[in-house]
């Protein structure tokens, strides 16, 4: 059953509780708990830090507390009972504990072990509060640590500061704003010390008066261990001061037994002793605690002869020292006891004895050593503070252990009255005695008595030290044959007072004989006298003593047979007739010397003193007396403080006529001698006596007649000096007059109670008098006045004990009344007043609230006089503060309403003009101190205070005046941070006063300034303030922690809401006005909406309706509103304001609204338009403020930008953000797209001299130098961008501006930028970007790219895999998709993030830069990639069944074509998509666009060889001859005539005639180039090379006799390979004119780009795909696939390859967006995936437009195909240098540009493949070389990578389509990089994919090593000679050339096999290939050749030809394959 709990109300959680049960609650151990019910061991309640969530929990996990129930039910409130500071650390801890952590994350690492280490002292701190046994002064000492500590640390952690009181946190309500905002700067100031300082005491205020707190030390010997002494030994502790050079304590014995524990048994464990009475001062002195050992024995301790053993002597043994300021941090920090070891040193010569401990603490080691390493005494010390009463309450222990007090041989600070002391400490010094006829000297002990008057010796009276009884007689120690000892050993004498007075010292000196008998023999002594004659004590200084002569026969007990001698010298000058026949003679050469000190508060050494002491004495000399005191030392006066001024009452009782005066100014003396600092902690002693000791009934009278007469003087005398000194003393004398009077009164039962009033007023009236004076001409006079006011505050309570407090009230308004009212007195002299006003209103008097009734009003006189001149305004804050402290503590009392009520009559107004000069000065102390005042005043103030001050206003005038000014300090307030940001009390409490104030002044406002009486400017005020109000950071509760938010909540509420309503109401107010406020109060009031609260959103949204509507009324519509809020939104959204749900709320509320209005469209569609708006800014800001990207920054800001121009058309933000976006791109050092954007605002501009104003960045300017000034930036960032042809136009439009002004200076400059700009065009080098498409799909993206897709321009070197990583770490959360489709909706609407990439191939727009024939190809290749808008893709496929004889018949490529909504390159690198045409391109127009693209490769380079003069290296040209002729023979244009000749295919194509015509005579072309260029080859052939030249003519027959069939007229067309020379222009006479498809078809050409879809990519029979369907493949069921052709596409060095076997190739844009082979393709079968990932392995190819979406090489059954050794061998191996039938003639010969791994000319890694990988040649990288100008092919269209600073080709032109016979040559000739380096080239070059004969196949181990690389190759092999030919020349075709082929014709093939193992030789030797990462090998595969056959129909074709010939075989065995596999084909 479950029962509410009584006592069980509040608990801490113990252990942690997982809520494992039905409803359990899960509980942190730490938490704290509320109970509500029990129930068998189970408890029932909530956490404090969840307590809306019940639940149960296990009652043995709590530790229950007591705790105050308040509210006891449903709602009850628990607090728990313990110290606030306890629970204020508990609370503190647990908000550390987060920060604390966070601060490790940051890096912060010294603060973190810091706050770690104050957090564990906290923790200590805590626990030893709950302990609960400290004593109250220890609770207090924890206390300060614990504050200390917790301000520290909320310091350094941007806490708020806890403003305290004696170390408990106050209420804010509890007291005066004012004194909250003390409270603040001293808290602040004590964090300050605490920071430098942690632990040091904190002055406080109020405390000049305190005591200063003595010091003192806990000494107790533990033991001293020694085992080498053997005798008892004296211990001798004292404080020893080495700078002073003196000991300053008396000495502390301990007397120890030969065993080392104490010789009386009783104290065991009681060696201890207090030294006491140390000040601060002393603390700081270089102290020593200093140790000397004295044995009691034997004179010698090793030599036992040495006099009798009954005899002891006090002998020297040792001493040790231990530093004071060493061990005072450790003891201060400790609070208990501590050990320390002492090392006892002896003295190696016993006459330095008396100076042991210095040399020790020099460490003058030659003069003591160390015994052994075992003496040492061990000694526990411990400091204690306070005074001893404090001491013993506190340390009970300590005096239970018979403790011995051992003071100081001064006095302390101190010396309170009652404190009776008199001691005498004599030092002996030293002595000088004679020899005495002894052979050796002396062993002299002295003995002295005390001796009273009587000669008796007083017993008891010497003390050796504390700790032991008081002896009768003192025996010196004894220094060994010594006859000038030195002693230094200090004697303290204890003498009675009563005693002193004729006692006198006698010193007896005996020589300690070593003989057997060993008797100690009296030679001499000394004596002297304690007093002198005159009563003065014996001085503090050295004496030197006579000695005289005597022996142990001598009797002294007659003292008075030598008291009549001379002690001393000065005594002998007093008596010089001593008669020299008495019994003691005087030993002239000897002396001996004593110190004494005097420690008396009975005694005295000063003759003036004493005589006033016993004046009675001397009753004529009473006035000389009184006269000299003056000249009497302070610390003699102070000492005998209470004796003087019973002394001086006495006279002045005697003869109060005759010494009055002089009385009064001794006693004015005294007093001021306590003003002194040195002596000011001496008032207490005079408190004490006047208060129980002064006995001066009558003494008032005179008294107060002295004071009288010296005011009423002052008038008058022109010395004032003991007047000013009369009034400085004015508090004590008055203390002194009222307690006389309070004893005479005592006396006499109160008579002459009238006169004494009667005196009093009267005196008054003087102070009065004096007051009043006009003092400007007198300086004297001005000191009085100022000594007066000073003083005259401090009587205050002497004055209350005679009088009422109404009357000492009106005495004190009479006063302050009578000074001058005016402030030009003086400064110094209004300084003075306002301090005196100040100590008027803290004294006691203020307190009572009828004195305040009397003197407030005066009080405040003077205050508004000093604010209205604005003088001494902190002194004036200063008492304004203790005014509001007052009365707010006094605030329940009624006359409390009427003090407020005069306050703010006299103080409100010049009291917010004081503030508005401060503030405008911004003088931040004084501002505080004023806000706190007003604020205190203010918050006193009540309804009907409101009523008064509103009421009390004479006209709307003045009350307008008013409201503008607090407006303004409000407004000021929350602007300028008076109070710094960690006051968070302070700014809480500020906000809730102005909240409230505001609501009182709002309907005044409101009733006064509405209707007619409209004030736009009270009005505007009161609107600022309150938005400014809701604002405040202070108030915005969502950033701070919930538990502060709680906290704050239930304090004050919400106040921003609170205002708002206030707003709210108070626009609904303004009626018809509003309009004034349109559009001014747009801004705030949408600041004021946009604050996180929903509440204040609620209630303000609305007000835009209102605004829309009033301006729809006025104007007919509402452009302001609109313009105003899109202004203000944005740049408010930008600093962080507003949220989602704020863009939903505000659309919500406001289309609500809308609704119901007759202008319901307009207002609905600027809503939706501002919450796009929103969308949009939010995206822009959270893109801003993230860790984004570069691109997501970009997009934002485009999308925002085109919003402001397209859709709302705000120019001015459109502008702005024109500049954000070029700032981002400079910063990305995107320099072509930052030119672009401010082209933006560059075309905005006219050439016109309109003025600007200043805006953004730009000064106050012409619009026609503005717009030059932007002209000139923008062709500066196109010339840092390399886009030097957009810069052209823009260098063209300023010269035309130049020169219509005649600035020809400037048009020279601009000229020359331009013509160097065609330089940079002509001379350096461009990369030329890849392109990808990206699909942004899914929910989660940012607005501007949700579902979008957009074309991106990469980086430079920047490929498909880099690009697909970027955008992947850039949306971290995204998943990137595997297949091309377009996603359906589920991917489209779902919640998450899915990107698509791929590469795209530009389609360039100035197709007509691209055909011309001159163009430079440095040229071209900008147009080709720059100014595009459509981009496109082709994926391949097959339709309908699929022919395995021949796939070319079904393959049909699928061509999407993008088009964007800007051109590449724009103000963005990327753009959206903005349409998608899809077509589909059939196999035979596929077929055509192939051809067409070979041929013009081909006319090209031959083109460039055919007129060379010189012989040059022509691999290039055999290369791409031997790859198409090879291709033909073997099947590739065959292929073609298979499936597009066919009768079946034209009889079912009958609309493809004209296209299959256009195919044959593409073909015809083909040949017929194909002979011109066996023509240039045979011209240019070297003699090494003719048997490839021979096969090359041989399968030229071939090719030609496979196409008789379809042509049969075509060996006549062939004029180089028949003997007749057939005119061109028959030729082509057939040739179809260019289509637009063809026109389509031109891509662009990369030197890198092995596989880009834009070139021209396959020989005229191979690659039945076009190059973009080339990437692409289908596995052979028709479902998408690779093809391994692709995949050698882009890395093998040697793509050689039949037209059948590129029927498998696809594009490479279909590459996935997977970033790597982990990414699997959900679109393939499970079998495929082994293969696919083993071949991404594999590098990727450099430049191609993007990986293959599935980029592996799959074969039908699934698995890789079978490659053949050799193919691996040259693939990853040798890397043979070969042709790619990809690459453009042209494109082959580049020289591979330096990759980043091989920079160096000498051996490189050659990693397998990089080479393709990178983009190269199809051969390992080539270093850079300095090549001359020209070697390059000018057939590079795109060629932009920097090939080193080799200098650019000259131009070039290639031709497309023209008539062959004028082929252009290039200038230079294209070198290949495989000169005489190609030892098998037949075959090794066919274009396509070569059909798999057996020729493919070999062994590996037939396969040598190949070092006929690139990187082989010597530079010599290029020749500098060859540009020299003329630039154009027409083609001639020899007849010797034409027979020639002719001849070879007529021969059989199979002879003309080219010769075995012709290999040329290298100028010198190749350097080997560094090492191969990997040599992946297959097995070697054997298939007999009729396998072969049969499998070609069906296998795809993926092998390159180069590749599957194996790398040893000779090239005769290659030609007889390849002539015997072109037999069997045909």
């Amino acid at each position: 059953m479950w029962t509410p709990t009584e006592e069980e109300k509040y608990g801490v959680v113990t252990c942690s509780f997982r809520g494992s049960v039905p409803q359990g609650l899960v509980l942190e151990i730490g938490e704290t708990v509320q109970i509500l019910e029990k129930c068998e061991g189970w408890y029932r309640g909530v956490s404090t830090k969840k307590p809306n969530v019940k639940g149960i929990f296990p009652a043995n996990y709590i530790h229950l507390k007591k705790a105050i129930v308040s509210n006891r039910g449903q709602y009850e409130t628990v607090v728990p009972l313990e110290d606030s500071i306890v629970t204020e650390v508990t609370a503190t801890l647990q908000e550390w504990a987060s920060l604390w952590k966070q601060l490790y994350v940051k890096h912060k690492v010294d603060l973190f072990y810091k706050l770690r280490h104050v957090m564990n002292e906290l923790i200590d701190l805590r626990r030893q509060l709950l302990s609960g046994h400290l004593t109250q002064d220890q609770v207090r000492e924890v206390k300060r640590h614990i504050t200390v500590r917790l301000d520290w640390g909320n310091e350094h952690l941007g806490l708020d500061l806890v403003p305290r009181k004696d170390f408990e946190v106050v209420d804010s309500d509890q007291i005066s704003v004012s004194d909250l905002y003390k409270m603040h700067l001293s808290s602040r100031q004590s964090v300050q010390q605490s920071t430098s300082q942690v632990d040091t005491m904190r002055p406080r205020h109020g405390e000049t008066c305190r005591m200063p707190v003595p010091h003192h030390f806990f000494l107790s010997l533990k033991s001293f261990t020694y085992n080498t002494i053997g005798e008892d030994t004296d211990v001798f502790f004292s404080l020893y001061d080495m700078r002073e050079g003196k000991q300053i304590s008396e000495r502390f014995l301990v007397r120890l037994n030969k065993n080392g524990g104490p010789r009386n048994p009783e104290k065991i464990e009681r060696m201890c002793a207090l030294f006491t009475d140390l000040s601060s001062k002393d603390m700081k002195r270089d102290l020593y605690i200093v140790a000397h050992v004295i044995r009691i024995g034997r004179m010698l301790l090793n030599d036992s002869k040495k006099g009798p053993a009954h005899l002891h002597y006090r002998r020297p043994y040792g001493c040790a020292v231990l530093s004071i300021l060493d061990v005072l941090q450790s003891l201060t920090e400790l609070k208990e006891e501590k050990d320390f070891v002492l090392k006892v040193y002896t003295c190696n010569n016993e006459g330095e004895w008396s100076q042991i401990h210095e040399n020790i603490i020099r460490k003058s080691s030659a003069k003591y050593s160390a015994p052994s390493a075992s003496h040492g005494l061990i000694i526990s010390l411990q400091l204690l503070r306070g005074d001893m009463e404090q001491i013993r309450r506190e340390n009970p222990m300590i005096f239970s252990r018979g403790l011995a007090i051992t003071r100081k041989l001064g006095f302390p600070d101190v010396i309170m009255p009652g404190d009776i002391r008199n001691d005498l400490y004599l030092t002996l010094e030293k002595g000088d005695f004679e020899r005495g006829g002894k052979s050796v000297q002396k062993n002299i002990e002295v003995t002295m008595y005390v001796l009273y008057a009587d000669g008796e010796i007083l017993k008891d009276c010497i003390s050796l030290g504390s700790g032991e009884p008081n002896r009768s007689s003192y025996h010196s120690f004894v220094l060994y044959h010594s006859n000038s000892p030195r002693w230094g050993e200090i004697v303290k004498l204890p003498i009675p007072i009563d005693r002193f007075r004729g006692s006198h010292l006698r010193f007896e000196f005996r020589h300690c004989s070593t003989k057997d008998k060993g008797e100690k023999k009296l030679f001499g002594f000394a004596f002297s006298p304690l007093m002198r004659d005159d009563g003065t004590t014996l001085s503090d200084d050295i004496h030197e003593l006579y000695v005289y002569k005597c022996d142990e026969n001598s009797t002294f007990n007659n003292h008075a047979l030598y008291l009549g001698l001379p002690c001393c010298k000065e005594d002998y000058n007093g008596c010089p007739n001593v008669p020299s026949s008495l019994i003691f003679q005087r030993s002239t050469k000897e002396s001996f010397f004593i110190s004494t000190q005097l420690s008396s508060t009975k005694l005295t050494q000063n003759v003036d003193l004493l005589a006033l002491l016993k004046w009675k004495a001397f009753p004529d000399r009473i006035m000389d007396i009184l006269g000299r005191l003056r000249h009497v030392s302070g610390e003699e006066i102070v000492k005998f403080l209470q004796d003087i001024l019973d002394t001086l009452f006495v006279i002045l009782d005697d003869n109060t006529e005759k010494y009055g005066l002089l009385v009064f100014q001794s006693l004015v003396f005294i007093i001021n001698l306590l003003r002194d600092i040195k002596y000011f902690h001496f008032r207490p002693v005079m408190d004490t006596y006047i208060q129980k000791h002064f006995a001066g009934a009558l003494a008032y009278k005179e008294l107060i007649r002295c004071l009288k007469w010296y005011m009423d003087c002052s008038a008058e005398l022109i010395r004032q000096d003991h007047i000013q000194e009369a009034m400085r003393a004015l508090e004590y004398l008055f203390k002194f007059i009222v307690q006389s009077r309070i004893l005479y009164s005592r006396a006499t039962c109160g008579m002459e109670e009238e006169q004494f009033r009667s005196s009093i007023q009267e005196l008054f009236h003087s102070i009065r008098f004096v007051l009043s004076l006009d003092s400007r001409n007198s300086e004297t006079l001005l000191f009085t006045q100022a000594a007066l006011l000073n003083s005259f505050p401090t009587i205050f309570d002497e004055l209350l004990q005679m009088f009422t407090v109404q009357e000492v009230a009106e005495f004190v308004r009479g006063t302050l009344g009578s000074m001058p009212s005016t402030v030009h007195i003086g400064q110094s002299m209004d300084v003075v007043k306002l301090q005196s006003i100040a100590r008027t209103v803290d004294s006691r008097l203020f307190s009572f609230s009828e004195s305040r009734r009397i003197l407030l009003p005066v009080v405040l006189h003077h205050i508004h006089l000093h604010l209205r001149q604005q003088k001494e305004l902190l002194i004036c804050s200063g008492i304004l503060g203790s005014i509001f402290s007052i009365v707010k503590t006094s605030s329940l009392e009624a006359d409390v309403l009427e003090e407020v009520e005069m306050m703010v009559e006299s103080l409100l107004d010049v009291l917010l003009q004081t503030l508005l000069t401060i503030m405008s000065k911004s003088h931040a102390q004084e501002a505080g101190e004023y806000v706190s005042c007003l604020l205190s005043l203010l918050r006193q103030m009540c309804d009907t205070h409101y009523q008064h001050l509103l009421d009390n206003f004479q006209s709307k005038d003045e009350l307008k005046e008013f409201l503008l000014k607090i407006f303004c300090v409000f407004r000021n307030l929350m602007k300028m941070s008076v109070f710094p940001r960690d006051w968070m009390v302070m700014r809480l409490l500020t906000s809730n006063v102005i909240v409230t104030t505001v609501q009182y002044l709002s309907s005044a406002l409101h009733k006064n300034f509405t209707e007619t009486d409209f004030d736009f400017k009270v009005w505007n005020s009161y609107f600022s303030l309150a938005v400014l109000f809701i604002n405040q950071p202070s108030l915005q509760l969502e950033i701070i922690t919930s538990a502060k938010r709680k906290k704050i909540l239930d304090k004050y509420g919400d106040m921003r809401v609170m205002m708002a309503y206030e707003l709210f109401s108070m626009w609904q107010n303004l009626g018809e006005h509003k309009i004034h406020f349109i559009p001014g109060m747009i801004g705030p009031f949408l600041g004021v909406t946009l604050v996180p609260q929903p509440e204040v959103r609620n209630i303000m949204i609305p007000i835009f309706h209102d605004m829309m509507d009033w301006e729809q009324r006025k104007n007919g519509n509402f452009k302001q509103v609109e313009a105003e809020l899109i202004d203000k939104l944005d740049s408010m959204v930008s600093e962080g304001k507003g949220d989602e749900s704020y863009r939903e709320l505000f659309g919500l509320l406001l289309l609500e609204k809308i609704e119901q209005e007759t202008w319901r469209e307009t207002g609905i569609s600027f809503v939706t338009s501002v919450t796009r708006l929103m969308e949009r800014l939010l995206d822009y800001r959270d893109c801003m403020k993230g860790e984004e990207t570069e691109n997501k920054k970009v997009g934002c800001t485009v999308n925002l930008m085109n919003f402001y121009k397209s859709e709302i058309n705000k120019e001015e933000m459109y502008i702005r953000y024109i500049h954000k976006l070029c700032d981002m791109h400079l910063q990305a050092e995107n320099y072509t797209e930052a030119a672009f954007t401010l082209l933006l605002y560059c075309e905005l501009l006219q050439w016109e001299e309109r003025p600007l104003r200043e805006f953004l960045h730009y000064p106050p300017q012409t619009e026609w130098q503005r717009k030059e000034g932007l002209c000139r930036k923008i062709i500066h960032y196109f010339s840092k961008g390399k886009s030097w042809e957009f810069g052209i136009p823009l260098c063209r439009e300023l010269a035309c501006q130049y020169e219509s002004l005649y600035d020809y200076q400037s048009l020279s400059w601009i000229r020359k930028m331009e013509a160097s700009y065609y330089d940079s065009i002509m001379e350096q080098q461009r990369l030329e970007p890849e392109f990808f498409r990206v699909g942004f799909y899914g929910r989660k993206f940012p607005f501007f790219l949700r579902n979008k897709e957009y074309v991106c321009r990469g980086h430079d070197y920047e490929r498909l895999e880099a690009f697909q990583q970027r955008m992947l770490s850039e949306f971290p959360q995204a998943v990137a998709m595997q297949h091309p489709n377009h996603p359906d909706d589920t991917i489209l609407q779902c919640d998450a993030q899915y990107l698509q990439i791929y590469a795209v191939t530009p389609i360039p727009d100035c197709m007509d830069v691209l055909q011309m024939d001159r163009v430079p190809d440095r040229v071209k290749s900008f147009y080709r990639v720059n100014n595009v808008r459509k981009f496109r893709y082709d994926r391949p496929f097959h339709k309908g069944p699929k022919d395995k004889e021949n796939e070319f018949k079904s393959l049909w490529i699928e061509r999407t074509t993008l088009t964007l909504t800007h051109s590449l390159p724009g103000i963005s690198r990327w753009f959206e998509v903005e349409r998608r045409e899809l077509v589909e391109v059939s196999p035979l127009e596929n077929a055509i666009q192939v051809v067409e693209n070979k041929n013009q490769e081909l006319r090209a380079l031959i083109g460039q060889y055919q007129h060379k003069q010189v012989h040059g290296n022509i691999n290039l040209l055999s290369m791409c001859l031997n790859g198409v002729i090879d291709a033909a023979v073997n099947g590739g244009i065959a292929r073609y005539q298979e499936a597009f000749f066919d009768k079946d295919y034209i009889t079912k194509h009958p609309g493809d005639a004209e296209k299959i015509a256009q195919l044959k005579e593409l073909m015809q072309e083909q040949v017929h180039i194909l002979g011109v260029g066996l023509a240039v080859h045979e011209k240019f052939v070297h003699p090494e090379m003719r048997p490839l030249h021979k096969k090359l003519i041989d399968q030229f027959q071939m090719m030609r006799a496979s196409l008789y069939h379809e042509f049969p007229g075509l060996d006549k067309l062939s004029p180089a390979c028949s003997g007749s020379s057939t005119p061109r222009g028959s030729v082509l006479a057939s040739h179809s004119p260019v289509s637009p498809e063809s026109l389509k078809m031109t891509h662009r050409h990369s030197p890198m780009n092995l596989m880009g879809t834009g070139r021209h990519s396959s020989s005229s029979l191979s690659s039945h795909a076009s190059s973009e369907a080339g990437n692409m493949v289908m596995l052979g069921d028709g479902s998408v696939g690779e093809a391994p052709e692709d995949l050698y596409h882009h890395m093998q060095a040697s793509p050689s390859s039949s037209s059948l076997s590129s029927t498998h190739s696809a594009p490479s844009q279909m590459i996935a967006s997977a970033p790597s082979s982990a990414r699997g393709s959900p679109s393939l079968p499970d079998k495929y995936r082994h293969a696919r990932e083993m071949m991404l392995l594999l590098p990727t190819h450099r430049d191609r437009p993007s990986s293959a979406m599935y980029p592996a090489a799959i074969l039908e059954n699934g698995q890789l195909p079978n490659f053949q050794p050799a193919l691996f061998q040259q693939v990853i191996g040798a890397c043979k240098p070969c042709s790619d039938p990809n690459l453009s003639v042209a494109e082959k010969a580049v020289p591979a540009a330096p990759s980043s791994w091989s920079l160096d000319s000498g051996a490189r890694e050659a990693q397998p493949f990089l080479s393709a990988h990178m983009g190269r040649i199809l051969a390992p990288p080539v270093p850079p070389r300095s090549l001359l100008h020209g070697h390059y092919s000018l057939h590079f269209d795109t060629f932009h990578h920097p090939l080193g600073d080799t200098p650019p080709a000259l131009p070039a032109r290639t031709l497309r389509k023209s008539p062959l016979h004028p082929i252009p040559a290039s200038p230079t000739s294209p070198q290949s990089g495989l000169d005489g380096s190609n030892s098998t080239l037949s075959g090794s070059a066919s274009s396509g994919v070569s059909s798999l004969s057996e020729s493919n196949f070999g062994h590996p181990s037939e396969a040598p090593p190949r070092t006929d690389t690139m990187d082989s190759m010597p530079s010599q092999a290029w020749h500098a000679d060859e540009d020299l030919e003329p630039p154009y020349l027409p083609v001639h075709y020899s007849l010797s050339e034409s027979a020639v082929l002719d001849s070879i014709k007529a021969q059989p093939c199979r002879s003309h096999s080219a010769p075995g193992c012709v290999i040329p030789q290298d100028p010198m030797d190749p350097p080997a290939l560094p090492p191969k990462p990997y040599h992946p090998r297959l097995p070697a595969l054997e298939h007999d050749e009729g396998v072969l056959l049969r499998e070609e129909a069906d296998r795809p074709r993926g092998l390159h030809r180069k590749a599957s010939l194996p790398p040893g075989s000779t090239k005769e065995e290659q030609a007889r394959l390849a002539w015997e596999h072109g037999r069997g084909e045909q």
